[in-house]
């Protein structure tokens, strides 16, 4: 009874293998939050998977997820930094962890913590030109805001990911910090 032709076979394990690879914080944590990027990077894993292997578009698929793993690696890995530098070394880890159990602190936050991560977005350089606003740094910023260490970060962060002019390179890494 047992079939090699069934395609539904090894779909747990590839479901939790892909679910793994796209969670922000803790692997196989069932709350995590389904934000719109999960969902886009989500659906370009069930189109990939349904393409052979061998054809263009799902090597164009393949590369576009990689890609887009890596710069959401990328991003958490900036704000982990700027973290760090703040102080926040143990907890910087727990402070990025977002999950679907996850509230806002204080919803009189929610405004400034939009206007903050909007000014992040537009003043430095910690995402990328094409990236689109994630929900879940919405929920950093209110965790920093509750520890009094928003305005800190923005500070820290247009230091060491300042905005760059058109011209130069967007590969140079941090600046160092400044002091």
């Amino acid at each position: 009874l047992c079939s090699n032709n069934n395609p539904y076979a090894s779909f747990g394990a590839t479901l939790a293998r892909d679910e793994e690879q796209n969670l922000w914080s803790t692997p196989h944590d069932v709350t995590h939050t389904e934000a719109d990027d999960d969902r886009v990077l989500y659906n370009m894993i069930v189109v990939r998977n349904q393409l052979d292997k061998d054809s263009e578009e799902w090597q164009k698929l393949n590369y576009d997820i990689y890609t887009l793993r890596q710069t959401r690696k990328e991003v958490r890995s900036r704000w982990k930094h700027i973290l760090e530098d703040l102080g926040f070394q143990k907890e910087a880890d727990s402070l990025l962890s977002v999950t679907k159990l996850s509230i806002i602190s204080d919803s009189q936050n929610m405004s400034k913590a939009r206007d903050i991560l909007l000014k992040l977005s537009e003043e430095t350089n910690i995402f990328p030109t094409s990236w689109e606003l994630s929900e879940r740094y919405l929920f950093v910023v209110d965790r920093l805001i509750a520890l009094d260490a928003a305005d800190e970060f923005f500070k820290m962060a247009s230091a060491v990911y300042p905005k760059r002019p058109s011209g130069d390179r967007a590969d140079e890494g941090p600046r160092p910090l400044p002091g």
